[in-house]
């Protein structure tokens, strides 16, 4: 059996804003999509202390880290208005899928 996966709204390199959860109105880049579990790593968004065992290059110790947050909790800033937007796909002249702003109309790369 064929196991349908959505598709996913944010792309690594975008600007989004957090709508809900502990950190909701922060603002950050995408570093990392991982689209098996529907997260996305926001750079300085959902920091969290991780302890680290030393080794030859680590001196050990607590560093701080972002962790996932679900992509559900993520809206894409439009870069026109730079408010949250929703995000639409339409053909472009080639046939080829293009994401836009649903508030302005568009094409976000």
């Amino acid at each position: 059996m064929k196991r349908l996966v959505k598709k996913i709204h944010v792309k690594k390199g975008d600007q989004v804003v957090v709508i809900s959860g502990n950190s909701k109105g922060e603002k950050g880049k995408v570093t990392e999509v991982i689209p098996g579990t529907y997260r996305a790593i926001v750079e300085d968004v959902n920091m969290v202390k991780k302890h680290r065992k030393p080794t030859g290059e680590n001196p050990g110790g607590i560093s701080d880290m972002p962790a996932p947050i679900h992509i559900s909790n993520l809206m894409v800033i439009d870069p026109k208005s730079g408010d949250a937007t929703r995000i639409g796909r339409k053909k472009d002249e080639k046939g080829k899928l293009q994401r836009y702003s649903k508030k302005t109309g568009e094409i976000i790369s």
